[in-house]
């Protein structure tokens, strides 16, 4: 990966909570730290193959101008955000908002903010046991693609699976999907969670019937355990329904715990249940 600077772009706007700033305005400065693949420009010498530092000047000075903002926080991770999605060479973007005029009482250099955004490798498992559950799965694949901050870019055969845990239920439909995503791990619950409700899914019983449900397995490579969040996802190895639609798409990936690759984790999960059944 490489890295493009850029230090110090002066740009007058309007941000600010008191009236002073929204309408006379003040100098900001804004730093940036670009993070895209450079190899091919460093071979190629061609402009398009890395990413237009003065397009990207122009983009922050658009941010800055075209809306006020009372919170520089929030013109910094405007500016962040955009240029992940407008630049797509870049893997990482952090940006940082000098505000030296900041309404301080007190003598000072200057305050900023900074504001990051990297693209992460996330998998997902997905499945529905309830009325059109193919309708269901595409519905909420549907959603993901639409939020920004996420796009899906693979997704697996859909597969039809015995139920889980509570078996007095009709059959599921599962499979996973390869997103990428800026959210972090916590914020990407909240929307996984949104869409369940949006697709009409109720927590009745533990492992039980519904429409939607969509599980983080794998978020890159971090071993993640708060209240509500366990990644890698604590049963994942155990799921034939969930290893066998995940190797499809990312057979080879490392599980951060395991040690192990996910085509590794399902044959050994075979073998278990063959002897099981001898």
């Amino acid at each position: 990966m490489g890295h493009i600077g850029i230090r110090d772009l002066e740009v007058f706007a309007y941000h600010g909570v008191y009236p002073e700033e929204t309408e006379k305005g003040q100098m900001f400065y804004v730093s940036a730290d670009l993070y895209p693949d450079t190899w091919e420009a460093e071979h190629r010498d061609d402009l398009d193959s890395s990413v237009d530092y003065g397009a990207v000047c122009e983009y922050i000075k658009e941010v800055m101008t075209r809306q006020n903002y009372k919170l520089i926080e929030r013109a910094a991770g405007e500016i962040c955000e955009g240029l992940m999605l407008n630049f797509p060479k870049l893997h990482k973007a952090c940006v940082k908002l000098y505000k030296p005029e900041a309404p301080i009482p007190i003598p000072f250099g200057t305050v900023y903010v900074e504001a990051c955004r990297e693209w992460r490798e996330v998998y997902i498992g997905i499945g529905s046991n309830m009325g059109d559950k193919e309708k269901n799965i595409r519905s909420a694949v549907d959603l993901l693609s639409q939020t920004e901050g996420i796009q899906v870019e693979k997704v697996s055969a859909l597969i039809q699976t015995e139920p889980y845990g509570y078996t007095e239920q009709d059959e599921f439909l599962n499979g996973c999907l390869k997103l990428k995503t800026w959210m972090p791990p916590e914020e990407l619950l909240k929307r996984t969670q949104e869409i369940e409700r949006l697709l009409h899914r109720e927590r009745k019983i533990h492992w039980g019937p519904r429409t939607i449900d969509l599980d983080i397995l794998l978020y890159g490579e971090e071993v993640i355990h708060t209240r509500d969040l366990s990644v890698p996802h604590p049963d994942m190895i155990n799921r034939r329904f969930v290893l066998e639609p995940l190797d499809e798409i990312a057979g080879w990936v490392w599980h951060p715990v395991e040690k192990k690759t996910i085509h590794q984790l399902k044959e050994i999960l075979s073998k278990k249940e063959a002897m099981s059944h001898d």
